[in-house]
């Protein structure tokens, strides 16, 4: 907490590791909000006393003035100006200050009075509720009365469609040199700017972690006084049944903003006479500023998580999302995924400001990975045709309807969807599932040489994917798909168009899982579960955001597969500090904070020093861990019960001998280590291999008389139940005795059960590693960034930086794996790492200190097994006792 603190004073980017089970949440909370409360305080004063200082200043300044005489100008300033008119100008710039400091304190006192107001006053919220439900019932009946008018009446239009067939055609659009400024159009967003308080914002990686940190700070001396905001996505947040039943992100959005822009254009109708006659849209019900001003005050008032936010949403009928936007200049905390604050766009679109701000980032073990992966993109070939494609379709539908404009930029992304397929050796009018790529492999492209080998250079891609953003097209198709998607309503046109139909609805039965944000609602029927996924277009259009944010740092890979369907484009940033510089550069202090952060020289070299961050800023902070050191016994072995070297390459960890050597290595720990056993793998192949080859030779089923087997599944959605499973077998065993004594997880590296996962207690009495997981050196990706490593960055201690980027990911991954054991205080486990070559001081230097300072090295089984009998059986007695 005071290194914490000390680093928020000094302005520092500080690098902080406290293991898990530690308190670090609460450290965290209790160290920068201290700091913010006497950062205030001490500002506070401060500006008192500036502001009497001044006033007594310029009462001087006044009697100087009246007793100069205003007609003699023979003596000069500096400037060569009078000295009555510099004096002048000096007082009145005095003046200013006067007049700003007063206005922040009179605006301070009067958010302070409101919320006090609101805190005591609970009438006040019901009547602000009864007003509401008398607005909704009035709104309800002018709804009712416009109908039975509109009743009868019809309009000329060129085509009959119905009310939801309008909507899908795309509105006039103007670029941003041909736009007027309509007044009064943003005149909301300009009663909401409100002066932004210095505050925290705090942003972990998953929503469950941001709602655990909400709750520690609820739990903590800071609960009551600390104005809070929770951030997220409007999929987490939007409490719009309609909206929210389009289950993918990238859906809602769209909705969403169609949504408001539908309510702008309503208001100009309205000004204007409501002259032009148009179709009815439908606007969010949610979408009120008075309603959304007292939600954000309610969310100031009590701190509150995003179950507590959408909940109070519902009851105030009021859009949570953009309420709690509202609520950021006043807040204290902010509480965000990492996504809003590391993506330049969304933390404007959000109204996040930075200048002077202080920045946390937890769980920022994989902060390279997380900005490298925001900022990258990937788009499959049968994408590229799908969407090629149903813009067609949509484009000869409605071309009797579409203004010149739109036209335009339709055939320009039709263009550059056609050379897209055509760099992937592909044709858009044919199945890309039954077209050949003849020339396979993965090939790495400069962004420019990609533009002028596809013939899109003379395309403007900032205009092409301003006009995606803007006139919400992707939207649009989405609706033109979900309406003509299945075969009985296909798009009845010419006869061209009919096949592109047919080839459309085949499309769509690849297009699988495109969304990868998951979607929250029902389980749907599988066709149209295929619909819901988000429009191949949406996925395009991330491409080209890449495409247009990149700089000389960015490359695009074309992997080429069996089939043009199979084949990809991707976008790959190899610099992820030019998007982190802006973050360090305007805020005031950033921490990185997480329970594993060894080796931190990738952070300090990759991020910090590539993002121009001075070396003299930065301090590093690591605390050991609370648990007492008998309670841990880490070893690294060197060879296994029948001698055999343990050391896992590529080259040698297929021989048989070197399965069987591990697999009797877990055979001898079944037989003294008590619940469970986690060993980790360092890919799936490998673990599949060497549980086939166990099967083979019948130590599996030797294995399974002392543990239950399991085996961690590729697919996400299966891991819960496994876990389940797990947990209960080895607590029926406890309960029972007998010969079966727990249970055994085979598990890998960097999936889901290496991160985010805890096996405390008797669910990871013991860890074991095997062979060292380094990344895959024959990745193109890799290369690449290995490449452009050793060309930017200095060698380290006479290792090529290269060397030390893989050296570094192998080990960040061990460290997180092997963390996942030692949750809490009265936890224990033994820590097995098999490989030889963890031995070596640079490999050794880089696990964590608090599991270093206990490692014992042993080159011969015998010992260590001894060792790890008479820990275990210590441990059991004393667990017992």
């Amino acid at each position: 907490m005071a290194a914490l603190y000390g680093a928020l004073e000094a302005g520092r980017v500080g690098i902080f590791e406290s293991p898990t089970g530690t308190g670090k949440s609460l450290s965290l909370i209790c160290g920068a909000l201290s700091w913010l409360r006497d950062f205030e305080k001490k500002k506070q004063q401060q500006e008192e006393a500036r502001l009497l200082a001044l006033e007594e200043g310029g009462e001087e300044g006044k009697k100087q003035l009246t007793s100069a005489e205003p007609g003699r100008t023979d003596s000069k300033g500096t400037a060569g100006e009078p000295d009555w008119v510099t004096a002048f100008v000096r007082k009145k710039e005095e003046q200013d200050v006067v007049d700003r400091l007063k206005e922040e304190q009179i605006r301070r006192k009067k958010r302070e009075d409101r919320l006090e107001k609101i805190r005591h006053n609970v009438q006040l919220k019901y009547a602000a509720k009864r007003k509401r439900s008398e607005e909704d019932e009035t709104k309800r009946l002018l709804q009712l009365s416009k109908e039975v008018l509109s009743e009868g009446a019809g309009a000329d239009v060129l085509e009959q469609l119905d009310h939801n067939e309008e909507e899908l055609i795309l509105a006039e659009y103007e670029s941003d040199e041909e736009k007027k400024v309509v007044p009064g159009l943003e005149e909301d967003d300009d009663d909401l700017e409100e002066e932004h308080v210095t505050k925290i914002y705090y942003c972990s990686r998953t929503h469950s972690q941001l709602s655990q940190f909400v709750r520690e700070v609820q739990k903590s001396p800071f609960g009551r006084d600390t104005r809070l905001v929770s951030l997220g996505s409007r999929q987490n947040l939007c409490v719009n049944e309609e909206v929210q039943r389009l289950g993918a992100l990238q859906l809602i959005n769209d909705r969403c903003m169609e949504m408001q822009k539908n309510k702008h254009e309503k208001k100009s109708d309205e000004e204007n006479g409501g002259k032009k006659r148009r179709a009815s849209r439908a606007v969010c019900p949610f979408h009120s500023y008075e309603q959304m001003q007292f939600l954000r005050d309610e969310v100031l008032v009590e701190v509150k998580d995003i179950e507590q936010l959408v909940a109070l949403g519902r009851e105030t009928k009021a859009c949570p999302y953009y309420g709690s936007r509202f609520a950021i200049p006043a807040a204290q905390l902010v509480v965000l995924p990492y996504q809003m604050l590391l993506h330049e766009p969304t933390r404007s679109a959000a109204g996040i400001k930075l200048k002077d701000q202080v920045v946390i980032i937890d769980e920022a073990h994989n902060l390279i990975d997380t900005i490298t992966c925001i900022h990258s993109a990937e788009v499959s070939g049968s994408q590229l045709c799908c969407a090629h494609s149903q813009l067609l379709q949509y484009m000869e539908r409605y071309r009797k309807r579409l203004k010149a404009k739109n036209l335009m930029y339709i055939k320009q992304i039709l263009y550059l969807l056609e050379r897209f397929v055509a760099m992937l050796g592909g044709n858009v009018n044919q199945n890309p599932s039954c077209q050949a790529v003849s020339q396979t492999g993965t090939v790495l492209k400069s962004i420019n040489d990609f533009l002028f080998q596809s013939q899109i250079d003379n395309i403007n891609l900032f205009k092409v994917q301003r006009y995606c953003e803007k006139s919400l097209i992707s939207r649009k198709l989405f609706g033109f798909v979900e309406r003509y998607g299945g075969p009985a309503t296909a798009v009845k046109t010419n006869k061209e168009n009919q096949k592109l139909a047919g080839l459309q609805n085949f499309l769509l039965t690849l297009q699988q899982g495109s969304d990868k944000e998951g979607t929250q609602s029902p389980p749907v029927e599988a066709e149209s579960d295929q619909l819901r996924a988000a429009s191949p277009l949406m996925q395009i259009e991330g491409f080209l955001s890449a495409l247009t944010n990149a700089n000389q740092d960015g490359r695009v890979i074309l992997n080429r597969q069996g089939t043009v369907g199979q084949s990809s484009l991707k976008f790959l940033l190899l610099n992820p500090a030019v998007h982190f510089a802006k973050v360090v550069e305007e805020c005031r202090a950033v921490i990185i904070a997480g329970g594993t952060m060894q080796p931190v020289a990738d952070f300090r070299e990759q991020l910090l020093s590539c993002a121009g961050v001075d070396p003299a800023r930065v301090v590093e902070f690591s605390c050991g861990h609370v648990i007492p050191p008998e309670n841990i016994l880490p070893i690294i072995l060197c060879s296994g019960p029948s001698n055999q070297q343990l050391e896992f390459t590529y080259q040698t960890r297929d021989l048989p001998q070197m399965m069987d050597e591990t697999g009797r290595i877990l055979s001898n720990l079944c037989n003294v280590v008590p619940g469970g056993v986690v060993c980790f793998f360092p890919s799936y192949e490998y673990e599949k291999q060497v549980y086939t080859h166990w099967e083979k030779t019948g130590l599996l089923a030797r294995l399974a008389t002392k543990k239950k087997i399991f085996q961690e599944p590729k697919k996400a959605t299966q891991v819960e139940q496994v876990l389940v499973e797990y947990a209960k077998c080895i607590k029926r065993c406890s309960q029972a005795g007998g010969q079966m004594t727990g249970a055994l997880l085979l598990s890998v590296v960097g999936g889901k059960m290496s991160e985010g996962i805890n096996f405390s207690d008797e669910l990871g009495r013991c860890v074991v590693m095997v062979g060292m997981p380094y990344p895959n050196i024959k990745s193109p990706e890799l290369q690449e960034k290995m490449a452009w490593l050793d060309k930017t960055m200095p060698r380290a201690a006479g290792q090529a930086p290269s060397r030390a980027l893989i050296e570094n990911l192998c080990m960040k991954a061990v460290n997180q794996s092997i963390g996942r054991a030692i949750r809490h205080q009265k936890d224990f486990a033994s820590i097995l790492l098999l490989d030889h070559r963890y031995a070596r001081p640079a490999t050794f230097n880089k696990l964590p200190p608090w599991i270093r300072e206990r490692t014992q090295v042993k080159p011969a089984f015998g010992s260590a097994f001894a060792e790890l009998r008479k820990f275990h059986r210590g441990m059991e007695k004393s667990d017992t006792l």
